[in-house]
Order: structure tokens, then sequence, then C-alpha cells
């Protein structure tokens, strides 16, 4: 395969229609006769519903139905979770509209179906419900205590998990250094540009959902597993999506609603949240307690590390609520040795808005707190963060290398991905000037950060899914098409929502088989045009789908080297190919694959058994995750007097393996690290004592804006993996992953003379300010 295309920086073929307004959104569509859907949501975070009432709202102009969940409850089923790692896992009932009693505030208790939404919003207040009030659970350690009010009769305890790797004890006992550190990741919200919506219609037989979600494939299954509406009549279309980062990665109580209720109104019906009905019911990120101990030589080298967390699950465990703090178990030991690893999670339930998977999904967690307490290790011995790192970490030549929490890293450079980020950060310089401004007692202090980290993404194998009791695997699916006028078109069963597949996809299939960049179309998204799949998640597109392309594109070419040998009456194995083209060892004679894929369509000289067509499908299913890693640096100014934290500079060095596009790769990173820094600087969602969220509003919920963030300085190493023939690994989460432990690090690091160890993130300017004076007291 001649690479022209891969590693170019195209620009993406998907961005003047979408940037010109010419897009397609599930909010855009529009049918006659299209009803809107509004929902009744509770007030409450834990209550006996006694009472609905909707006959109040039939009435009113404008309104064709309303109901309440009592008239689903026969048909509307539990809403899935697919992912029960732990074997002692509880999976409540989750009805997608609640019958006898909600459990966060937010929940669906009724709706109201009308000729326009905003009919539909009225006609809401004029529903009644009666509530028993029901005490609240909203702390993770009061929940696990005797006495606590239960949020489901199982009570409050959703699973307990353990494993444990080496000798744990041995490692502590009289181990010279051991650190003890408790680290909170606060609740986030997820918030993509495009709100969540759903449409339905159905000709009465048959049903095609359109939603703006990221799994049309595994959303149809789901669908007819939940309501028993047969698979086969059911179509799921996701229109052009405004991003996701993990939260349209669901099935939704709207999804299946809407479902239901085109079938029992045998019209098409849609819903679209606001962005405050998002912020309450859109599943949140995060949310975990995590304690760790760390023993260590007194030269650094670690010898033992124990995690232990409490992860809030939320009211109900959505389609992989359980999973999500697991997949961090085999990653708090990130690019270091150690001689034993200990690993347990309980999950709680509390009467919160459920949790899932948000960008990296357990790994950003899982980074955040092997970094934080390698630089509370560093601090202890009076070392500096990225010597003490060094001595840790898995050399170059010790690749492939096996973790000890079991996972084979197949490839990576964390020496050079260091190197050039210190170089380009101007890491000694800043410290001396740290030092100086520390020895003047400069109001405004130098804090440095430091995070080095890998992940484990790609997901995934799909024996490895099986082996931790995931409801699917992890191939995916794709087709080529060499159309007869010589263009081609891809079926890719992996879903984009900004990620740039239609461009990386092309790039793929230009050099693959020698056609120009612009004459090939990708197609995705309507499970009836692309009918298999596992869509898109867990930084697996490239790594997956693209490979799943590639390899239809091997199987294309396999196919037009037989038909070319035909026409050319030659042996296939005297045939080359060379840009597109097959010729003829020593000869002029040459077919190219435009010339080919005419002949198929015609039919009038293929070989005897032959099909008349140039085309196939292909399925990849990796052997290993694939494992980006890299070196994040942050230098930030603290004002001790006011606690404002500004980021100064912000150094990426990453190895993502072979880099199909470069411009794409730097928007992945940029946006992650945006991600990232929101989380330690700026994101948390707040709920107060009875169950209310308090952020529901961006007014409330605190964004950073492009004015709020630094200029990203980046830069990549290059060790392709192993994992497929591409040499390709993830970046969507990366960034994200990396991010949040380097500024934490560098406000903490700049505060630490005061006696500052920790801040609780966000880091905001009170926060910072607390600490401060704490420390003066």
């Amino acid at each position: 395969m001649t690479m022209q295309e891969v590693g170019q920086p195209r620009r993406r073929k998907e961005d003047p229609r979408l940037l010109t307004g010419r897009t397609q959104w599930t909010d855009n569509l529009a049918r006659p006769g299209l009803l809107h859907v509004m929902f009744l949501r509770s007030p409450m975070a834990h209550a006996r519903i006694s009472r609905i009432d909707v006959s109040g709202a039939r009435g009113l102009p404008g309104v064709v139905a309303a109901f309440s969940g009592r008239d689903f409850e026969a048909e509307q089923g539990s809403l899935p979770c697919a992912w029960p790692r732990s074997p002692d896992t509880i999976v409540p009932d989750h009805p997608p509209m609640a019958v006898s009693e909600v459990r966060y505030v937010g929940e669906a208790v009724a709706c109201v179906v009308a000729t326009d939404r905003y009919r539909a919003a009225d006609a809401l207040e004029a529903i009644e419900v009666d509530y028993e009030p029901l005490p609240a659970v909203l702390d993770m350690r009061q929940a696990l205590s005797d006495g606590s009010p239960s949020v489901h009769e199982s009570g409050n305890r959703a699973f307990t998990f353990r494993s444990t790797h080496g000798d744990i004890e041995a490692a502590f006992r009289d181990a010279p250094v051991v650190i003890d550190r408790t680290y909170v990741q606060q609740r986030l919200i997820p918030s993509a540009m495009e709100p969540r919506a759903v449409m339905c219609e159905t000709d009465g037989e048959s049903f095609t959902l359109y939603s703006s979600t990221q799994i049309p494939h595994i959303l149809k299954v789901m669908l007819a597993l939940v309501t028993g509406v047969p698979e086969h009549t059911i179509r799921v279309v996701a229109p052009d999506v405004g991003g996701g980062f993990g939260s349209k990665l669901q099935v939704t109580a709207e999804e299946v609603l809407c479902l239901l209720l085109a079938r029992k109104l045998g019209r098409a019906v849609k819903w679209t949240e606001s962005r405050s009905e998002g912020n309450l019911t859109v599943h949140h990120g995060r949310d975990q307690l995590q304690h760790i101990r760390l023993a260590a030589d007194s030269d650094g080298r670690i010898r033992g590390l124990q995690v232990e967390l409490l992860a809030d699950m939320g009211a109900y465990l959505v389609l992989l609520t359980p999973a999500v703090p697991l997949l961090g178990a085999q990653m708090f030991n990130a690019i270091y040795k150690m001689d034993a690893y200990e690993f347990a999670c309980t999950g709680v339930f509390t009467t919160k808005m459920p949790t899932d998977a948000y960008r990296g999904a357990g790994r950003p967690e899982a980074t955040y707190g092997i970094e934080r307490i390698m630089d509370e290790l560093a601090a202890e011995l009076r070392q500096d963060p990225l010597e003490v790192r060094r001595r840790n970490w898995i050399k170059q030549e010790e690749f492939p290398f096996t973790t000890i929490s079991g996972l084979t890293y197949d490839s990576g450079n964390y020496e050079a991905a260091t190197d050039r980020a210190t170089a380009m950060f101007g890491y000694d310089k800043l410290r001396a000037e740290q030092a100086d401004r520390r020895d003047r007692g400069d109001p405004v202090q130098l804090g440095i950060g430091v995070s080095t980290y890998t992940e484990m993404c790609g997901l995934g194998p799909s024996r490895w899914f099986g082996q931790n009791n995931a409801g699917a695997g992890g191939w995916e699916h794709a087709s080529v098409r060499v159309l007869a006028t010589g263009k081609v078109e891809v079926i890719t069963g992996s879903t984009p929502h900004g990620q740039g597949h239609v461009t990386a996809w092309s790039q793929i299939v230009a050099d693959a088989l020698g056609v120009p960049f612009d004459d090939i179309t990708v197609l995705y998204g309507d499970t009836a045009i692309s009918p298999k799949g596992l869509d898109t998640y867990g930084s697996r597109s490239l790594t997956i789908g693209g490979i799943a392309v590639l390899k239809a594109c091997d199987k294309v070419r396999d196919k037009a080297r037989k038909l070319a040998a035909h026409l050319l009456e030659c042996s296939p194995d005297d045939l080359e190919w060379e840009a597109g083209a097959f010729k003829v060892r020593g000869t002029e004679s040459q077919q190219t694959i435009q010339e080919l894929a005419l002949a198929a369509f015609t039919g009038h000289a293929l070989p005897d058994g032959a099909e008349p067509r140039l085309d196939s499908d292909a399925t990849f299913d990796p052997e290993n995750f694939s494992f980006p890693h890299g070196t994040h640096l942050c230098a930030v100014e603290v004002d001790t007097e006011t606690g404002w934290v500004k980021i100064r500079s912000y150094v990426a060095v990453d190895d993502i393996g072979k880099v199909v596009n470069p411009l794409i790769v730097d928007g992945q990173l940029h946006g992650g690290i945006a991600q990232g820094v929101a989380q330690a600087l700026f994101e948390e969602a707040v709920y107060d004592s009875e169950g209310n969220l308090l952020t529901t509003t961006m007014a409330d919920y605190l964004l950073p804006s492009a004015a709020d963030l630094p200029n990203f300085t980046l830069d990549r190493t290059e060790s392709p993996a192993t994992s497929n023939p591409l040499g390709v690994k993830g970046v969507g989460e990366a960034g994200t992953i990396a991010s949040t432990p380097a500024v934490v690090n560098a406000v903490v690091d700049a505060l630490r003379p005061r006696g500052i160890n920790d801040i609780q993130m966000p880091c905001t300017p009170e926060r910072v300010w607390r600490a401060l004076e704490g420390g003066r007291a």
C-alpha cells in the first residue's frame, strides 16, 4: 500500500456542509402531521407516586394525548445495563417512565403529545401528581452505612469488585516510603454542541427512529429487546450528530418512549431536549472517591499500589454504568513497573442522575489518581517529578511488556516523548524561574505540572469483552464498492459525531485502491444502509472501524486481481499492483481499478464463477487494545492573594502510532485537552441536600470558552501499534486523559511550599484561596 494520502493534513470533506448549515440534525426533521412530545419530570429526588392525573392536559388546545407511566407499564420494559462486569452486580428494574417511585430529580413521570412543542410544554402544568417524599441518598459513604435509607429494596451497594496482582502485603511491609491520599473525582455533566433529539415514524408495520446517538446499531438491538418490537421492523438513523463524548452512548428513556408513542398513536413523534433538561437527564460522568496508597523504596522505586474506589452509580445502572470505573482497574498502574497491585471498587446507588461513559470512561480517573500520587512521591523524596517517573516507567527496549495488571503493551517510547516535551516546554528554565519567584516571595507563584500517561483504547477485543461479562464484542464492519464509473462507496459501521470519518476513511481507501480522494464517498449512520456495526466510542473508530475499511479494500483488490489476470491472459502471480492498476511484469499491459470495475459491471468477459461486481465487506476484531501514550506539561501562575489560576503554557507530545490525518489529530487533541482542563479548573455538577441539581443551566455549570484556554503546543513521536496493519492508535480521549492531572499537579506544585498537597477539583479561585487561608492559619 503506497502511502500518498495517509499522513496528509487533508481538510475535512465534511466541513463545508456542516459549517454552512446544510445539515440534517434530528431536530431539523419534519413530517406531515408530526407530533411533539414533552415530558413531565420529577421535582423530587426520591418519592413514591401516589396519584397521577393527566386528564387536565388531554382537553387543552393542540393536545393529542397525555400519558402517565402506568399507561406504559405493560410495554415499556426496563432500560438496559449491557455490562454488569462484576459477577455480584445488582441491576434494578429501570422503567423509562416511572410508575410507582422516582429516584432522581428529572425522572420522567408523564408525557404530553401535542401539535407543537410549546403547547405540549404548557399542557404539562395541567398534570396533577401527588408524591410521598422519601429520604434522599446523596453521600456514598453514608449510603453504605448501617441505617442509611435505601435507594432500592436490595440496598445501596451495586457491586464490589476486587483484584490483586502480586504480594501486596509484602510490598507494603517495611516499605521506607508509604504515601496515602484520597482524591475526589467530581461529577461532570456532558455538554455536547447538539442537545439530544429523537423522532420516530411508522407506517403501521415498521418503525424508523432518528436519534442524535453514537450507537445506532446497538440502539436498534436494544430497542427490540426492551420493547418486544421485532428487530427486523426497526430502522435506526443517526443523522448529523453534533458531538457526544459518551453522552450519546446510551439507550435512553426518550428513545424507547418515542417508539412506543409512535406505535400507540400511529403518527410521527419528536422530542428535543432543552439545555436545562439535558443537564438533568443526560447521564453524568466521573463521581468517584479514590483512596490510594503507594509503597516505595527510598530511591523512589515503586513497590506496591493499593486503590480503593467508591463509584457513584446514581439511581440506576444504565448501559455501561457499572463497567466505567472498572475500565480503570487495569490503568492505575499506568506506565509504571511495580511488584504488587491491588484494586477494589464499590459501586453505590444514590438518588442522583445515573453516571456512565464520559470522554475517557474510567481511564481519566485512573490516570488522575496515579499521576497525582506520583507527584506526591516525588515531593516526599524531594526529587524532581520527572526523575521519579523515569525511574519507574517501562523502558523502550522492554516492549512488548505485560503489566502488573495483566495487559500487554505492544509498543511505546516514553523516553522520546518526554525528552521532546521537556525541550519544547523549556522545563529547566521554568524550574529556575519557579525557584526565583519562591525566593523573592512573589505573590504570583509558578507551578509546573507533569502527566505521563497511557491508555487502553480501541475498545476492543471481543474475547476480552466476553471474559469480562460484556453484552457484546468489539468488532467492526465495513463494505467497499467500486462502482461502474470507477467511483467508490464506503459503508462503515463506525458512526461519526465529529471525528472526521469521511475524510480519514477516504484517505485510507485512496491509498489502498489507488483512486482519487475526491472520488470516494462514505455512507454511515443508517442501519438500513449500514446494517452491521458496533458504533463509535472508546477511541475505536480508526483502530477498528478504519481497519475494517482497509480489510474490505484488500478483498476488493483480490477480486480485481483475478479479473485482471483473466482479461490480461496471465497468471495472477504475474501481476504487480501499482498506483491503482495491475500491471503484467515486464510489459506495458495493465488494467486500472476503474477499468476493472466497468468490466465487472458489464459482465461480458468474467472468469467462470465470478460475480459481476467489484465489492466486498470485512469485519475486524482486534487481538489487543491499542496503547497511545505521551507526556503533557503545564505551567500555571497562581495569584496567592486572590486564588486566581492562569495557564501560562501547555505542551503535549503524544504517541498515537501512525497518523492518518494530522489536522484531525490536532483537533481531537485540542478538544480533549480543553475537556480535561475544564474538569481541573471549571466544571462541577452540584446537588443540594435535598437532591436538587443546582447546575442546570450554563449560567450555573461553568464551561470554559476559548478565551479561558491557552494555546496548546503539540508534537508527536511515533511508535506504531502492532495490533493492526496500519499501526494506528486512538486519539479521541488522549487529551482528556492526560490533561487533568497535568493542570492540577501544576496548581499544587505552585502552592506546595505553603503546606498544600491537594486542592479538590475544580481548582476555582475560591477553593485555591481557601486552601491558602488554611495554610496561612
